[in-house]
């Protein structure tokens, strides 16, 4: 018995690349849980509502949200799985600076580095596993997803936001449907993924971490078991990295999930207020989910940093609604034409501010003929 357990144990910790994803697996499986039953005629209503929203929305926004598929009602194995590696691009970055691989002259990086993949792989399916338990879909997990191109909307989630709320179930599922819809359109377009990808390896280019502060830590403990209440702690072992960086590196990161998610706010109330008669409690409840501490997006905080303040989305809603009333429909698509055109940190609550640097500079190209 003991030898087929140190062999699947020497098996998992054996995995080539800067993150163990065998052993994310493994720890993804055991926190998302057993597989749940939905039941087929709730898949399909699902698969319905979201047909409906993706014809309302093409109605109300200049977006393509045509996407020739089909939303996939999924439990949170289903979701966990088909998720295993979207976030990667936040996870294998961190591989080189995690225990000073690269740093040559650091004598501590050689002993700690074989490190890194298991410490990576742990805490990417410690990630996925905890959202999981969350997430309501695409649009839902903070950090797009963007290694999967599918839609998904996570039904045990979906219905258990609906009872804690007390909201109409109905509205609920065609409120997240048409939230898929949109978030998969804005991540759709050309540049949008390269520039989220792009503003977060520009954060992390900033980190530093000190693998020094890891081996005094270890090197302090003399009872097993504070070692083990050290490991299942907050942010376990990758909390005591004690990374720095550099916060105004922040902002491009905060403003374009802001500006991805506020927009789904604002489309959905410009096309679905009609059918949705409590999307006013909707987007009460959804922001103060926002609000919530959430475990995943608390792991790559007190790893890196990366603090997403989800609550900036309510900013950005309102300043898309300023954008319409004062310049009209057509300068609100104008945010998705290129990545100079979204808002920054603070023009999200400085629509004239905005309009002063993206919409002044087309009418000057206009004048000029550029």
């Amino acid at each position: 018995m003991s030898d087929s357990i140190f062999d699947r144990l020497f098996e998992l910790f054996q995995s080539p690349g800067p993150v163990n994803w065998k052993l994310a697996a493994e720890v993804r499986k055991s926190l998302v849980g057993a597989a749940e039953p939905i039941d087929p005629h709730l898949a399909e209503e699902y698969a319905e509502l979201a047909r409906a929203a993706e014809l309302r929305l093409g109605a109300a926004t200049h977006l393509d949200v045509g996407f020739g598929g089909s939303v996939q009602p999924v439990d949170r194995t289903g979701w966990a799985e088909a998720n295993g590696h979207s976030f990667g691009y936040a996870i294998a970055p961190l591989a080189g600076k995690l225990l000073g691989a690269t740093d040559e002259s650091n004598p501590m990086a050689a002993m700690l580095a074989p490190m890194g993949p298991a410490v990576l792989g742990m805490q990417a399916g410690t990630m996925v596993g905890f959202m999981a338990h969350r997430v309501l879909g695409q649009f839902d997990a903070g950090l797009p997803p963007l290694d999967q191109d599918e839609l998904f909307l996570v039904v045990p989630n979906t219905e258990s936001f609906a009872v804690d709320h007390s909201l109409d179930p109905r509205q609920v599922r065609m409120w997240a449907a048409a939230h898929e819809v949109l978030h998969h359109a804005i991540v759709s377009i050309p540049w949008v993924r390269a520039h989220i990808i792009g503003v977060v390896d520009a954060f992390y280019a900033s980190v530093r971490f000190d693998p020094s502060k890891l081996t005094e830590a270890l090197s302090s403990i003399e009872d097993p078991a504070a070692l083990e209440g050290m490991l299942g702690g907050a942010g376990g072992l990758a909390s005591l990295f004690g990374a720095e960086h550099d916060g105004s590196l922040l902002g491009p990161v905060q403003a374009t999930l802001a500006a991805i998610a506020g927009y789904g706010d604002y489309a959905i109330r410009r096309g679905l207020t009609d059918v949705l008669s409590d999307i006013d409690r909707l987007e009460e409840a959804a922001a103060r989910r926002r609000a919530e501490p959430d475990q995943a997006e608390q792991f790559l905080q007190q790893l890196v940093g990366l603090e997403l303040d989800r609550h900036r989305a309510n900013d950005a809603v309102a300043f898309f609604a300023e954008i319409e009333r004062r310049w009209g429909v057509e300068a609100v698509e104008r945010v998705w034409m290129d990545a100079a055109s979204l808002p920054t940190e603070v023009e999200l609550t400085d629509p004239v501010g905005w309009a002063a640097r993206v919409l002044l500079e087309d009418a000057a190209d206009d004048e000029f003929g550029e």
